[in-house]
């Protein structure tokens, strides 16, 4: 079986709280230790675990105590030990990590250079890691890829863990930091979400959620953002935050076998969507088909309408949506302006889909692009469903002079005498 892992982040996600959840899985204190003492920075730092409380929940709560200071790991803005990014990569290449733990942490200090260059207008190389070239989040970064080597995640074709994460909440408020007051997300933050295409949301808390070093973490290694994978869960570790939250401040790491990967499974994937619904009974038609348009536009997977009575024996649409988690948002607004409702109805399901791909078959007419459509992995062997895009099918039609439906049974002979 295929291990794979997945972030779950209510309340965001900083290192600590990487470390945190790691640790809760199991990987050992003293494995991390003995690792990260390799860097160089043994006499800097003591690593302290604890099991705290957060809204009734039990969760591992890692510090990373700073012994020359005595400053405790409260805040990644505190920090006021500094290192540029070619110190700390020579540091990691020096410490003979494991191969895999050394190219990630590599590559996500190499990620936040970039990002805190870009913001402050410096090269990469240039930069100044004011808060995060600070020992606790060297610790903070190398022993989270450390842990998630011992975990055993596989690799993808870049690489990375098999590493899934949600979208991540936004924050909110202002914090201090070594360049003064900033605004939540700061700076570096914004950057990485921004390099990154990350989906975000707000959970309505006004607090520093994501900090740097957990953003670099979570942008730099997770394979995809957005609901989990298709996984069969076998554990779960749970990082505390360090401050009490409305919500359980708690970072969840599931860790699990990959559904989606393994050959023996053909049942159908299944994936999180959302479904709003409304009803509207004064409003022109031709507007509908705007609408849809502008669904479409925003992310929606599928609109539709039905026929229904209303109060007063009013007849009435029925109009649906439905859409990712991500783009419920959008989706929402654009229903709301160009309709007349005042109010959705908001679900959340599961559904299974198949596997599909997108081939192309050359006619005499021109060429047509068809949908194909696969239980489990084999998909020579398990195909559900071939379908020519009606677009493709409707243009040759036009231009050709002939009827659609000659066009898109051309299409599939074609396939299957190819296939």
């Amino acid at each position: 079986m295929i291990k794979v892992a997945y972030l779950q982040c209510p309340t965001g996600i900083s290192g600590d709280m990487c470390l945190g959840a790691l640790v809760s899985l199991g990987v050992p204190v003293e494995y991390l230790t003995e690792k990260l003492n390799k860097l160089g920075i043994a006499q800097e730092y003591k690593l302290r675990v604890e099991l705290v409380q957060r809204n009734g929940q039990e969760a591992t709560k890692v510090h990373v105590d700073l012994v020359h200071n005595h400053h405790h790991h409260d805040h990644e803005h505190d920090h006021h030990h500094g290192r540029h990014l070619p110190e700390i990569e020579n540091m990691i290449l020096k410490a003979e990590l494991p191969s895999r733990a050394e190219a990630w942490s590599l590559s996500v200090f190499r990620q936040l250079a970039v990002a805190e260059g870009a913001v402050h207008g410096i090269a990469p190389e240039k930069v100044h890691f004011h808060e995060v070239g600070a020992v606790d989040a060297i610790v903070d970064i190398v022993g989270t890829c450390l842990g998630l080597d011992w975990l055993g995640i596989e690799s993808n074709h870049e690489g990375l863990p098999l590493l899934y994460c949600s979208a991540l909440p936004t924050g909110g408020g202002t914090v201090r930091a070594a360049h003064g007051e900033m605004a939540v997300p700061v700076p570096a933050v914004l950057k990485l979400w921004e390099m990154r295409g990350c989906p975000v949301f707000s959970n309505g808390i006004d607090r520093e959620l994501v900090t740097p070093t957990g953003a670099a973490i979570a942008t730099t290694l997770t394979t995809e953002f957005g609901s989990p994978p298709p996984m069969a869960i076998k554990q779960v570790g749970l990082g505390a935050g360090t401050i009490n939250l409305p919500i359980s401040n708690i970072l969840r790491l599931w860790l699990g076998d990959d559904r989606a990967n393994n050959s023996e499974d053909t049942s159908p994937n299944l994936e999180t969507i959302t479904v709003l619904e409304t009803q509207i009974d004064d409003l022109n038609p031709q507007a509908i088909g705007y609408i849809f348009e502008a669904l479409f536009a925003v992310g929606a997977v599928d609109v539709f309408t039905q026929p229904i009575g209303m109060k007063k024996s009013r007849p009435g649409i029925l109009l649906t949506v439905i859409c990712h988690p991500e783009n419920l948002q959008t989706c929402e607004a654009v229903v709301f302006r160009e309709t007349t409702t005042l109010g959705i109805r908001r679900s959340t399901q599961q559904r299974a889909i198949l596997q599909r791909e997108i081939q192309s078959v050359e006619l005499k007419y021109g060429q047509v692009r068809v949908k194909v459509a696969w239980h489990g992995e084999n998909k020579d062997k398990s195909i559900a469903n071939i379908q020519p895009e009606y677009e493709d099918c409707a243009e040759l039609a036009r231009n050709h002079n002939i009827p659609w439906r000659e066009v898109q049974q051309l299409a599939l002979q074609t396939w299957y005498s190819q296939n």
